[in-house]
């Protein structure tokens, strides 16, 4: 079991990228790819912001107490943010994020350090496909998304996430939901 703390997209969101993964030329794909072994689209249900990853030994409920702790200090609330834009680094291509203010961005730099995460290294990214080997241009392949952008959502909690190897791909199950705003008591 792997451990890692995410935002997820909302539906809406993933449904819009997921359209326009699938209604990019093939040719195209097939074009930029041919360089590389096994690339493939990752699954949609499986697409998430990963703010800090745990490990495979890390205790799923320590992870989530820390996180309640951390967050309880960070006054960030619900950020705004949307899908846009894309890179690649090796084995992976991305989408970007993009905060729709000075505020969310710097809220999701809290998020990450709440999440135990380096915010000066973080670089905010969804993958949507991998790779096991081989050279492509990486412009390239990030430029069949460098034009994306995706629709407006709210990020509301933070997600601690397992992930269970086996079959033909990992199983991506939440443990412990955290929200992003204290509950008012009175």
């Amino acid at each position: 079991m792997r451990l890692f703390t995410a935002l997820q997209p909302s539906e809406e969101a993933v449904r819009h990228l997921a359209g326009t993964i699938a209604d990019l030329d093939p040719v195209r794909v097939s074009e930029v790819t041919a360089g590389l072994r096994g690339f493939r689209f990752t699954a949609a249900e499986r697409w998430h912001l990963t703010l800090r990853f745990h490990g495979d030994d890390a205790d799923p409920q320590e992870v989530a107490d820390r996180l309640d702790r951390r967050l309880a200090r960070v006054a960030t609330g619900p950020l705004s943010l949307r899908l846009s834009g894309a890179g690649a680094f090796r084995g992976v291509l991305w989408a970007g994020v993009e905060p729709a203010t000075d505020g969310d961005r710097r809220a999701l730099r809290a998020l990450v350090g709440a999440a135990g995460g380096d915010p000066t290294r973080f670089r905010a990214h969804l993958t949507v496909a991998r790779w096991s080997a081989g050279r492509a241009d990486r412009r390239s392949l990030a430029g069949l998304l460098a034009g994306y952008r995706g629709p407006w959502w709210t990020a509301g909690e933070l997600a601690v996430m397992r992930s269970d190897l086996g079959g033909s791909a990992p199983v991506h199950r939440v443990v412990h939901r955290a929200p992003l705003t204290r509950e008012e008591s009175g």
